[in-house]
């Protein structure tokens, strides 16, 4: 099976954004989850929830009058989560000039109609590109679960 991913592309309004025409963190924070979602429900081929954020970096910021574009693909799979990442981009489109504005790496669970997780298909990377993006959400993944465990031990 290919990598699955999902588009989101949004105009960004006034409602989106604070009294100086920026768009909100929340705002691009939402949308990202979304994006991850559908990216997520399309490789599982079930609802699919947030389990955890592990990075959400604002590099640039976003205005009113600009389109987000939000394309998420998912890096791996286990046995029920899965890795997203997501890449944002805001384009001016009076000028056409696109700016990465941030990233983004969700772990997404697969769940049944009660809510609880169920098995994902395997991942399946194509090409180069996509070993590199499994290799390292391997490698984020084993970060995750070594700090859950001293987290566990010091709350012991």
């Amino acid at each position: 099976m290919a990598v699955a991913k999902a588009e989101l592309v949004k105009w960004m309004s006034l409602l989106d954004a604070n009294n100086a025409g920026m768009v909100h963190g929340g705002v691009v924070m939402k949308l990202c989850d979304e994006a991850a979602g559908l990216a997520a429900m399309r490789h599982a081929r079930r609802p699919s929830v947030t389990a955890a954020v592990d990075r959400l970096t604002f590099l640039r910021p976003v205005f009113v009058g600009e389109l987000l574009t939000l394309r998420a693909s998912v890096n791996a799979a286990w046995r029920t989560s899965m890795e997203v990442g997501v890449r944002v981009e805001a384009e001016n489109p009076l000028t056409g000039e696109v700016r990465h504005t941030n990233s983004a790496y969700l772990t997404m669970v697969a769940v049944d109609g009660e809510g609880h997780p169920v098995p994902v298909p395997p991942l399946e990377p194509q090409d180069e590109e996509e070993l590199r993006r499994q290799r390292e959400a391997e490698e984020r993944r084993r970060h995750r679960l070594e700090q859950r465990e001293r987290e566990r031990a010091r709350s012991r």
